[in-house]
């Protein structure tokens, strides 16, 4: 039975992550330390190897690719870039928070949005949708192992729908450099439109507490085989 390894990472630190604005679809660069901090992290931990490597259309995702895998060719997709936040991209939560609009969206409601932006549920049905696309492009060409370099809300918002475990969509929340690493099994996928998550990203399996944690979704992954079988 083959399965394959889709492993997602955050892209790098910006200067506009760190003072708290709301950046989407403005193309904004790492920043020096989001450089550093990158770099560091791939000289203290593993990062995941990678047949394929996919990528956010966003400056940010494409550098923080070629940073962790220098030698490899970098597909972007653009299906799944940032939300865009129309009239409220570069403005902090503090500057919105009078806005009705901004209270309706911070709502969940699905169907608010800034001018010229994406409402939650556009946002989702785009990123969910190409997500989908690129699974079937993955077990169709083969490759076992692949990197999705893009956002911390693309990241949440395909955990929440797809991952097992379950979670809640913020309790997903992914820090800049980081991610998670899951695993597709076609025919779990085909019934039920699921993965398993095994991993964070990047590995430390020098630390106690991190092979504790993958001994744990290592439990889930079997607990899910029982209930949702494996058989192709």
């Amino acid at each position: 039975m083959k399965t394959y390894q889709i492993h997602f990472i955050r892209h790098g630190l910006t200067k506009e992550n760190f003072n708290g604005q709301y950046i989407g679809a403005t193309d904004v660069p790492l920043s020096i330390d989001g450089i550093d901090k990158l770099k560091n992290l791939s000289n203290k931990f593993t990062y995941p190897k990678a047949d394929k490597i996919y990528s956010s259309p966003l400056k940010r995702c494409k550098t923080t690719s070629e940073i962790l895998y220098p030698e490899s060719n970098v597909i972007v997709f653009n299906g799944l870039a940032e939300c865009n936040f129309g009239e409220w991209e570069g403005k902090t939560a503090n500057q919105l928070k009078d806005s009705a609009k901004f209270k309706e969206w911070l709502s969940n409601s699905g169907t608010a949005a800034p001018e010229g932006g994406e409402t939650l549920q556009d946002f989702s049905t785009r990123v969910l949708t190409s997500f989908e696309d690129l699974v079937e492009r993955i077990i169709r060409d083969g490759y076992k192992d692949t990197v999705v370099v893009t956002h911390g809300g693309v990241i949440m918002t395909i955990m929440a729908a797809f991952g097992i475990p379950r979670a809640k969509l913020y309790d997903w929340v992914v820090n800049n450099g980081c991610g998670y690493s899951v695993r597709v099994t076609p025919s779990l996928w085909s019934r039920q439109k699921v993965f398993e998550v095994y991993a964070k990203v990047p590995y430390d399996m020098t630390n106690e507490d991190n092979r504790e944690s993958a001994y744990i979704l290592e439990l889930v992954r079997e607990a899910s085989n029982r209930v949702y079988g494996t058989n192709e």
